[in-house]
């Protein structure tokens, strides 16, 4: 029989792990599969050799390839190994949330092949999508099927120091079941191009109209942000407690930071990026008796910005003037790092975080996962991590994000399936009365779980 090849769903969610499948060979043949996704005209492929079983099957969920573009089991493997065929476009997959992955898959044996096709998609069916431009806010609402007031919970998603509006992982957790608000603060139309001088009163205003619009299900609104969204989301949980019910902070920041990278260039790296009251809040590089960019500027490409962070990480008294006042946050709090972060020491930064709630025995859950080798770009599951050196959105300095494509894989499942346990038993604990002392033990659970 000539060889079939089926992979199992074939249309699903991106987070949804596929099972590739190719049977009718000969136990012992080497089977060769390929992989590739066109997207926005430039195709990214991978390809791996597999030995088929006795029973003439290879099933990747159990057959690890003997050559190719990854090592090791990994089911998904074909997809977060690929690279693009120039060599150098980087893509944060997938935007437009509305063009879904078509992946083509063939398998060659013995001078025969077989091929088939499957789909990722951000949106589930029934989600609906909302542009936001009122109350001064600019941004995307993603709802779930069958909205309808007090059905879903709600969380309001930050970028990073990229900027603009985190359109796919809005649309993923709408896909989850969460009313889910992507809101910029610069670059993007009507805002700045830039971080520095952001007031935080932006964001209160922002979750304060979520409540008021999406009337969330036990009035539960959760804040999740990535890099400078990730320092953000904590500092917006301590500023304003009592109108945030969870942090999910990915690759965080434990202190403020300047406007570095993303900073107005006539305000400077070393300017404010956080503003209360009309006034600036302090970070780290003020004042710092220890901090320089040499090692970031001066050090060998790819150039690595936590390099220069950990210099002003030195002076301790500066560290303790932009400290994040964490122990100040009335809620949940989850973090997300990896060892080998490029952009800035986020496994030391969540380190911080965690040790100061233990030592203030914070009455809620905290969770951290802590990637060994993983990098600073933790996305959502089965995409490319090959491309680890880029061009900064703002600043164009070439930079690498860091980790390593295997375990940054490794990072970009586990932690989605850590964030939404985590909201999910958030949402269920604040809707149980007496919710707080119900989560209280949490905190015996809370030690780092190293992912390697």
């Amino acid at each position: 029989m000539a060889p079939t090849l089926t992979i199992t769903p074939a249309d699903a969610l991106i987070d949804v792990p596929r099972q590739i499948r190719v049977e009718h060979v000969a136990p012992g043949a080497t089977v060769e599969i390929t992989a590739l996704t066109r997207r926005n005209g430039v195709v990214w492929q991978a390809q791996a050799a597999y030995t088929a079983g006795e029973d003439g099957v290879v099933d990747l969920t159990r057959e690890a390839p003997v050559s190719g573009d990854y090592t090791g089991l990994s089911p998904m493997g074909l997809i977060w190994a690929q690279s693009p065929e120039d060599g150098k476009s980087r893509e944060y997959f997938n935007h437009p949330v509305t063009d879904a992955l078509v992946t083509d898959v063939v398998a060659r044996v013995e001078g025969a092949e077989a091929r088939a096709t499957f789909t990722q998609r951000l949106a589930s069916d029934g989600v609906t999508r909302i542009e936001v431009r009122e109350e001064g806010l600019v941004g995307t609402l993603y709802l779930p099927a069958g909205s309808a007031p007090e059905s879903h919970p709600a969380v309001m998603i930050l970028n990073g120091s990229g900027g603009g509006i985190n359109e796919p992982r809005a649309a993923l957790y709408a896909s989850r079941g969460y009313a889910a608000f992507a809101l910029a603060y610069f670059k993007a139309p009507g805002l700045s191009d830039y971080i520095s001088n952001t007031p935080l009163e932006y964001f209160q205003t922002g979750l304060r109209w979520l409540r008021k619009k999406v009337q969330p299900k036990h009035d539960f609104v959760a804040i999740s942000g990535q890099s400078r969204g990730g320092e953000l989301v904590l500092l917006l949980g301590a500023t304003f407690p009592k109108e945030v019910s969870a942090v999910v902070a990915y690759v965080p920041g434990a202190v403020v930071h300047s406007g570095q990278n993303a900073c107005d260039p006539k305000i400077g790296r070393e300017g404010p990026t956080w503003l209360l009251g009309g006034k600036p809040i302090p970070h780290v590089w003020e004042n710092n008796r220890t901090a320089t960019w040499a090692p970031f500027d001066e050090g060998p490409a790819p150039h690595r910005h936590e390099r220069a962070i950990l210099t002003a990480l030195q002076d301790p008294d500066a560290v303790a003037r932009a400290r994040i006042r964490v122990e100040d946050i009335e809620g949940p709090v989850m973090l997300l790092s990896g060892t080998d972060d490029g952009s800035w020491p986020s496994s030391l930064y969540s380190k911080m975080v965690q040790d100061k709630l233990i030592d203030v025995q914070h009455p809620y859950p905290v969770k951290w996962l802590d990637y060994e080798n993983g990098g600073h770009s933790i996305l959502f599951p089965y995409v490319p991590t090959t491309q680890l050196v880029y061009a900064h959105p703002v600043s164009g300095k070439i930079s690498t994000s860091g980790g390593n494509p295997k375990d940054n894989a490794r990072a970009d499942q586990e932690s989605w399936e850590g964030v939404t346990s985590f909201l999910d038993a958030a949402v269920k604990a604040k809707g149980t009365a007496g919710g707080k002392a119900a989560s209280a033990a949490g905190i015996a659970s809370s030690t780092p779980r190293n992912a390697g």
